[in-house]
């Protein structure tokens, strides 16, 4: 007696799903140069070469993920988005777009990527705000406090710091708010 199979279906879009979530994952945990696409397949329980047949390859599927992720552009210097990131930070660990402010990637194409993510979530919102307020050296001071709220984040997350490690949110929020100017925006 022969047991018949019902050859699974295939659903491309949930494979797809399951391939930008898993990405996303390894990415942020990994960075892109140290994930491999039959990773990020074994993560997904998808075949890795579909990557290819979905995104085009593994720098698309990442450029995929950034945009996936992209949220309302982060202002630091208002204090719910600050809390809002902070948590999310605490919650996920510090994403491609935070990390892509420090760690140059080995592939152009996922560098500029995330680097014009960075821009557009966080550089930008907070240069234009302080350009608003009249700050002559708007993109200067923008790109010293997103460098700044980075370097926080990432120190943080890699437990150098033990002080910093052990905050709590709430306690690191109001620090940061400081720093940053938050308060009075005078920096």
């Amino acid at each position: 007696m022969t047991k018949e199979t019902t050859p699974r279906r295939r659903d491309s879009a949930a494979s797809r799903d399951r391939l930008l979530s898993a990405a996303g994952e390894l990415f942020a945990d990994r960075g892109f140069d140290r994930t491999s696409a039959r990773e990020i397949g074994e993560r997904a329980d998808v075949d890795p070469t579909m990557i290819a047949r979905y995104f085009g390859g593994k720098a698309q599927l990442f450029i995929a993920v950034l945009r996936a992720e992209a949220d309302r552009p982060a202002d630091l210097l208002d204090p719910d988005r600050l809390a809002t990131l902070l948590d999310r930070m605490d919650r996920h660990g510090p994403g491609p777009v935070i990390q892509a402010g420090i760690r140059p990637y080995g592939d152009a194409e996922a560098q500029a990527a995330a680097r014009a993510e960075l821009q557009r979530r966080m550089v930008t919102p907070l240069r234009e705000r302080l350009a608003r307020e009249g700050d002559e050296q708007a993109d200067l001071r923008a790109e010293l406090l997103v460098a700044a709220f980075i370097g926080v984040i990432l120190s943080r997350h890699a437990g150098a710091f033990e002080h910093l490690a052990g905050a709590t949110t709430s306690e690191l929020l109001a620090l940061l708010q400081d720093l940053l100017g938050v308060k009075g925006h005078g920096i």
